[in-house]
């Protein structure tokens, strides 16, 4: 079943002409550790905002299971917006495996993101699932799998499993080796994976974890007159596979357009 759903997906690519291979369009990257080349597992990904690519050394790490959490109205969405954006202004293709079905196109064009450039999975898991709670568990389950098989494919540049608001019972039901597995799977490629949901989900299995929140200043929520403008987010930034933990805080601040 996976191999024919694989090969639908291939063939899709081949339709609009996405199925080159992503390092034909990746220059080298530089990052703060020193130049690397197109396969070195210590290229980043630039997220668009400098300060915090600054604190990341240029962004997340490319053939790396990395993580964004933090609760609603923490910025996850903005920032992931942001992140798709610029990969594809790098003219990298991207994917976006949406778990809950809940991604805005008139927000992602905002942002700046070129939809002729992303892959969307809509998903069917639903917040509240009531006495359904089995067939919530297997549409969490195909969801995972979709990722699968996109990181399969390898022609990504960015790739997104945005499961925020998913049922935190669902997601504890899924087996710790799942992300295990993605993590060997992105081993030595140069495709970023981000796993969005409103706490860690991969853990050790994460290359880094960005951890969302609202400033405790109270000034968080920005307005431009009555029209809301944007948010100002603090967030601190895990590196767990790092030799020594390391956290350190970073502000950023996030328009509702991310211009």
């Amino acid at each position: 079943m996976l191999g024919l759903a694989r090969a639908d997906l291939e063939s899709l690519l081949r339709a609009r002409k996405l199925d080159r291979t992503l390092t034909t369009a990746l220059p080298p990257v530089s990052s703060a550790l020193g130049d690397t080349g197109p396969r070195d597992d210590l290229a980043v990904s630039a997220t668009g905002l400098s300060t915090l690519d600054a604190r990341l050394g240029g962004g997340l790490p490319r053939g790396q299971l990395s993580e964004l959490v933090g609760p609603r109205s923490s910025g996850r969405t903005s920032l992931l917006l942001r992140m798709l954006a610029a990969a594809t202004a790098r003219g990298e293709l991207v994917a976006l495996v949406d778990v809950l079905d809940r991604f805005d196109v008139g927000s992602a064009q905002a942002a700046g993101l070129d939809l002729d450039r992303l892959l969307w999975i809509r998903g069917h898991v639903v917040m509240n699932p009531g006495l359904c709670r089995d067939l919530n568990q297997r549409a969490l389950e195909q969801a995972v799998n979709a990722l699968t098989l996109i990181l399969q494919a390898g022609n990504f540049g960015l790739v997104a499993f945005d499961a925020a608001d998913a049922p935190s019972d669902a997601i504890r039901r899924l087996p710790f080796t799942t992300w295990l597995r993605l993590q060997r799977m992105l081993e030595g490629s140069q495709t970023t994976c981000v796993l969005v949901g409103g706490e860690r989900l991969a853990r050790s299995s994460a290359g880094l974890t960005l951890q969302l929140g609202i400033r405790d200043s109270g000034f968080g929520v920005r307005f431009s007159g009555r029209v809301f403008d944007g948010l100002d987010v603090d967030a601190r930034v895990v590196r767990s596979r790092a030799r020594s933990q390391e956290q350190a805080d970073v502000r950023v601040s996030l328009s509702t357009t991310c211009a």
